[in-house]
């Protein structure tokens, strides 16, 4: 079975784009950074490192320290695809953190968005 081509496109390319999306909505880059800490249980260095090394999508997931506890409480959908029937667990991950930036990009408060 071939991988779904996400898994293979390097977080350093896909990175800008999250960035790109809060930012056109007022919110910042850190903002951005802080969700995908929160998610991926990387510090913001160790990030900037993923980001440098061009590491791919499963590379990056693979590598996070930990998937926060709270992860599975984010639901809905996202690329018309609810997130919660979403069997491959790397895809689930990458949605979840889909699911995490619309969140900042909308303006939701960050409290919400990490689910505290």
């Amino acid at each position: 079975m071939t991988k779904h081509r996400i898994f293979t496109t390097a977080f350093a390319s896909v990175y800008p784009h999250y960035v790109r999306k809060a930012e056109s909505k007022g919110r910042r880059r850190e903002d951005v950074d802080a969700v995908i800490c929160w998610l991926t249980g990387y510090t913001p260095r160790a990030l900037a490192r993923q980001i440098e090394r061009k590491a791919d999508i499963e590379t990056f997931f693979t590598e996070a320290p930990k998937l926060h506890p709270n992860a599975g409480k984010i639901t809905g959908v996202i690329c018309g695809v609810r997130i919660e029937t979403i069997e491959n667990p790397l895809m689930r991950k990458i949605r979840y953190l889909d699911k995490l930036v619309d969140e900042v990009a909308k303006g939701r408060p960050m409290e919400k968005i990490l689910r505290t």
